[in-house]
């Protein structure tokens, strides 16, 4: 890690957490990532090369820690206390984003692979009850192989399926994948991109209601805009008539 030279500690702490990519590791281990697999799937343009570099960076600096997994067959990568008191800072840089930030999205940032990856780690696998309910998601303008996945959830454990488990599906979701990056990111309301039909919802009424539940929307998707902020004003543009 580049040093500023400073004794200062915002420049020792900014050393650590403002390197490339450590900002969204940390991000990853504390929405419950453990496996190295799931931690990169979470950087998908990092490479495997790196996040292994990063951290060992972090493993030396006393913001991860790893353990032995239960088969004693690989690692797993936790936060340690010190590493945690970080996850404060990476959702007010979230609640920033939204603020000052968010806008349409471009080509390259419509990720299917993050996305499916956030809804594993963020979704409310209780918000049905207990017993065992089944989603299935339709991104419908991605390829065939890519288009399906079944959210199993069940005695609060969610299960993530790309064939159909069996046993029939309780609710059924379809939309595409810029719609549905945008009602995960708080763009649209729920209630809005149903409404207008830029997510369907097939299902029992009673399930559909706790939907909201479900994606378990967090204060980065409830952050509206900022006032006369630049994604405001280049929202207003785009609606002006030409």
């Amino acid at each position: 890690m580049k040093s500023y030279g400073q004794f200062c500690p915002i420049a020792k702490a900014a050393e650590i957490f403002c390197e490339r990519w450590t900002a969204l590791v940390i991000r990853n281990l504390g929405a419950g990532a453990e496996r190295f697999s799931d931690i990169h799937r979470g950087v998908p343009h990092m490479s495997a090369t790196l996040l292994t570099q990063r951290l060992r960076q972090l493993e030396a600096e006393g913001l991860v820690e790893r353990r032995r997994s239960d088969t004693g067959k690989s690692w797993t990568y936790h936060l340690t206390d010190a590493g945690a008191e970080f996850l404060p800072l990476v959702g007010a840089l979230g609640i920033w984003g939204q603020r000052w930030t968010r806008r349409e999205l471009a080509e390259g940032e419509l990720d299917l692979g993050l996305l499916i990856w956030g809804l594993e780690y963020s979704v409310d696998p209780t918000a049905f009850g207990p017993r065992r309910h089944v989603l299935r998601l339709d991104v419908s303008d991605q390829p065939k192989h890519k288009r399906l996945y079944w959210f199993v959830c069940e005695d609060g454990s969610l299960d993530l399926c790309v064939s159909d488990p069996g046993g029939g599906t309780d609710l059924y979701l379809e939309a595409t994948l810029k719609n549905l990056i945008r009602v995960y990111r708080g763009d649209i309301a729920l209630a809005t991109a149903i409404e207008d039909g830029r997510l369907t919802v097939d299902g029992k009424p009673k399930l559909s209601r706790r939907l909201g539940r479900w994606f378990n929307f967090d204060t980065m998707a409830k952050t509206p805009l900022a006032e006369g902020g630049p994604a405001r004003r280049l929202i207003s543009m785009s609606s002006e008539p030409q």
